[in-house]
């Protein structure tokens, strides 16, 4: 039997995120302006209580460590990526170069940057802490300035809420 997707839409301080998911799992987070086809997903708010309550604590800066259930879909690289960016603490950041290391690619920081930005479920899989070598901030699906205040919240500068 195949499951229903489902979605529901959360208005935060970034903008209007729109989440995906089974049911039982999280698959996928559009960002604002990056919202994808809702196609055959039903609306249902009630089935992302918990992933709601736990984006709301995090962006009223309460929450650090998302425990969620998971189900993003990709390839092996990728899986790699995106559960290396889960170990990356919170108000800390790290760059393509370190993330291709920790997974055993040190030679493939620019994979690791492509892996970073088809991140499905981007703030609960952290890829706005990962940046340049330089320091510099690089790459966010949600544009620099939604990735720079994503940052500032992490590092305590106050809450988006």
């Amino acid at each position: 039997m195949i499951a229903t997707m489902l979605y529901t839409r959360l208005d935060t301080p970034i903008g209007e995120l729109l989440l995906f998911g089974d049911g039982e799992s999280l698959t996928r987070i559009d960002l604002p302006g990056r919202h994808g086809p809702v196609g055959d997903a039903v609306e249902d708010r009630d089935a992302f209580a918990e992933p709601i309550a736990q984006l709301e604590r995090y962006f009223a800066g309460e929450l650090h460590e998302f425990d969620l259930a998971l189900a993003p879909e990709g390839g092996e690289f990728d899986l790699a990526v995106w559960d290396e960016l889960n170990r990356i603490p919170y108000g800390e950041t790290t760059s393509y170069g370190e993330v291709a290391a920790a997974i055993g690619h040190p030679d493939s920081p620019r994979a690791v940057g492509a892996a970073n930005g088809r991140n499905p479920i981007p703030i609960v899989v952290p890829c706005h802490r990962v940046i340049g070598a330089s320091g510099k901030l690089v790459g966010y699906g949600g544009g620099l300035e939604t990735k720079r205040r994503l940052l500032e919240l992490e590092a305590g500068e106050g809450a988006l809420f």
